[in-house]
């Protein structure tokens, strides 16, 4: 049966949403408070990464997080806030560094991944879209024996799952990456891995999603939602109230200030990410990672783009320069004859990246809405889960059978 779907967010969770909901013959409109041409769905790495199974909260990293917490050009730093919903997701988050919890949240974590990366495959092909979409793998490069030592740790865990990850030597990558020089000790590769150019998916699938009448209100924040009992009857915006059967909240960081409107204080944080572009020819033909400095390497189309950092310190557009200029830094300590120009480090841009306290995104219905289905809380998968997001938010609101459970996405799980 043809439902009325309004869609809250456009960035690539909500598109995707958007794009399966018509293709199951719903009628959709999607609302964002912004212009739908910036933000985490623009600036991110572009991966396709079944090789990140291990959820951010993991064993060790809240202790490392608090000895970074002093050093604002640390990868991870958590600014310390005297605020209630910050301090109830820390001490969340430190809950859930254990190893138990990774062991729950690997098989899930993969599987949606790996269902994502062959539905961007099929959209491709099926659309017609032009998209860069390459599967080239990608290289964890390690300059210390300890960060090498961890990685090839990592490596094995993903094999064990069935992923393609080895250990790469040297020789290895020289061999792989010959344009380019590689200050390094060895790494590992993930054969498993593909990426695209991040900006080119989100125009295509704008422009696709517009000529098939999807409804777009741009600039529109959602400002309050009316209820009836447990269900949504209509949504105020900064311009206008929208009626619909069902309604998905797909708005990234800023979805807990909609859902505490329908009584669940869902807990989550902005962590914010950078990226650096440099259109000059760097010899980078493989997507990496420095370990170390946990910096993102991907050659775009037209381009190569540098990003990383998780900065959770509330919800903020700020580009902090000590920040940018340590993915700068970062990248000449691994490749010796790439330096970031200061005009490129000055064009850095963030994206705010929604981030749950136990590393899961947060997909489905909560008893407090029967009419709302959540879809938020990726932190840097987004990307690599977007197109599966999309399907299981259309099967849900279809009451289709499901492709994979989403029992571990719960927005109601405690904590």
């Amino acid at each position: 049966m043809s439902k009325k779907v309004i869609v809250i967010g456009g960035g690539i969770i909500g598109l995707c949403s958007a794009y399966y909901l018509h293709k199951e013959g719903h009628q959709v409109t999607v609302v964002d408070q912004s212009n739908m041409d910036g933000g985490a769905s623009y600036v991110n790495a572009g991966y396709l990464s079944p090789s990140h199974i291990v959820p951010l909260s993991a064993p060790g990293v809240m202790k490392q997080g608090l000895k970074w917490m002093l050093d604002p050009a640390s990868p991870l730093y958590i600014k310390p806030r005297l605020d209630f919903d910050f301090l109830k997701w820390a001490y969340a988050f430190n809950k859930s560094c254990n190893s138990a919890h990774v062991q729950k949240a690997i098989p899930v974590i993969k599987k949606i991944s790996l269902l994502s990366q062959e539905l961007y495959k099929e959209l491709k092909a099926s659309e017609g879209f032009t998209f860069q979409l390459e599967h080239k793998g990608l290289l964890m490069l390690c300059q210390t024996e300890k960060m090498l030592e961890e990685e090839i740790h990592m490596a094995q865990m993903a094999k064990k799952e069935g992923l393609d990850a080895s250990e790469i030597s040297l020789e290895e990558l020289k061999s792989l990456e010959p344009n380019v020089e590689l200050n390094v000790i060895g790494g590992t590769y993930y054969k498993c891995d593909s990426h695209s150019t991040p900006h080119e998916f989100m125009t295509e699938m704008k422009t696709y999603l517009s000529k098939v009448g999807v409804t777009f209100f741009l600039n529109e924040k959602v400002e309050d939602v009316t209820m009836s009992g447990l269900k949504i009857t209509q949504i105020h915006t900064s311009n206008q109230s929208l009626k619909g059967d069902e309604f998905v909240l797909a708005a990234g960081s800023w979805s807990p200030l909609l859902t505490k409107k329908i009584g669940l204080n869902m807990l989550l944080q902005a962590g914010k990410g950078y990226r650096i572009n440099t259109s000059r020819e760097t010899g980078i033909g493989i997507p990496s990672i420095l370990a170390e400095s946990k910096v993102a390497v991907t050659p775009m189309n037209g381009f190569t783009r540098f990003a990383g950092t998780m900065e959770i310190a509330g919800i903020n557009n700020h580009v902090n320069e000590v920040r940018a200029n340590a993915i700068a830094k970062a990248v000449r300590q691994y490749y010796p004859n790439i330096s970031l120009t200061k005009t490129e480090i000055q064009e850095a841009a963030s994206g705010l990246r929604p981030v749950t306290p136990d590393g899961l995104p947060y997909i489905g219905k909560s008893s407090k809405c029967h009419n709302l289905t959540i879809a938020t809380g990726h932190a840097m998968m987004g990307w690599t889960m977007g197109t599966a997001t999309g399907k299981l938010i259309s099967e849900l609101i279809s009451d289709k059978q499901l492709s994979m459970s989403v029992t571990s996405f719960s927005p109601d799980r405690k904590y």
